[in-house]
């Protein structure tokens, strides 16, 4: 995985935030993040819950001319404002290659996401179906892991950014595997994901950068350190132990 691949090469926070009357100055990863060098084509943000790794994710998407619901660069509906103010404190650095192909998904509003193509393909009978970039039937009538694994197979086309939220929130074991065989399609073909998740399986990924952000700091961990791997494996290996652990 070359660097030169890589579309955006770091992540700045810029000292204004400080200053702003703000919820996001509390959250660990505002508290820690000064940079953050990118230097994998796959790069995992991993935290508990209200460590702000999907704030993050998200304002690192709309500075990337994202729709902040998730979508391409052409989407542009609003159901609803909730995201936070993050994005105008963050300078992204990117590289002189340009990405052409790119989408932000979020587990959250696909349900919107996949109102919206058929709501464009409503409002237009010239040209190509929006929905046959994505398969050609409607997401709607798909499980929630298969359409994600539509989408990722029928409209990730490569030479592309994908930013993707908790995407395990929708898929079994069998089909995150088959994400990561995805994802590696992906990379040869010069592509750069930066996914916020808590799957130890998606975390695998070999060579992939990992930034655990707790109170203490944004921290590049090795896959088998971090906590989500620990966890897991010891849990697997004796279940009742846990168990006994967990309800004593």
């Amino acid at each position: 995985m070359l660097y030169d691949n890589l579309y955006i090469k770091e992540i700045r926070l810029k000292k204004e935030i400080y200053k702003a009357d703000s919820y996001i100055k509390e959250l660990p990863v505002v508290n820690n993040l000064i940079s953050l060098d990118l230097s994998s084509n796959v790069t995992f943000f991993v935290g508990e819950n209200g460590s702000g790794k999907s704030t993050l994710l998200e304002a690192i998407a709309i500075n990337s001319g994202f729709n902040a619901e998730g979508g391409t660069k052409n989407f542009s509906f609003s159901s609803r404002e909730t995201h936070s103010e993050l994005y105008k404190y963050l300078t992204i650095v990117k590289s002189v290659r340009r990405p052409r192909d790119g989408f932000f998904l979020r587990a959250e509003s696909f349900y919107n996401v996949a109102t919206e193509i058929e709501n464009l393909d409503s409002e237009s009978s010239m040209g190509r179906r929006v929905v046959d970039s994505y398969g050609g039937k409607s997401l709607h009538k798909m499980s929630h892991g298969e359409s994600f694994i539509t989408l990722m197979t029928n409209r990730f086309g490569g030479n592309g950014l994908y930013i993707l939220d908790e995407p395990e929130a929708a898929l079994s074991p069998v089909k995150q595997m088959a994400m990561l065989t995805i994802i590696n399609e992906l990379v040869k073909k010069k592509s750069q994901f930066i996914i916020a998740t808590h799957s130890p399986i998606l975390m695998a990924y070999p060579g992939a950068d990992i930034f655990v952000i707790d109170d203490d700091g944004i921290t590049k961990t090795p896959y088998k350190k971090t906590d989500n791997y620990m966890i897991t494996r010891k849990f697997l290996e004796n279940p009742e132990k846990m168990m006994g652990y967990l309800f004593d």
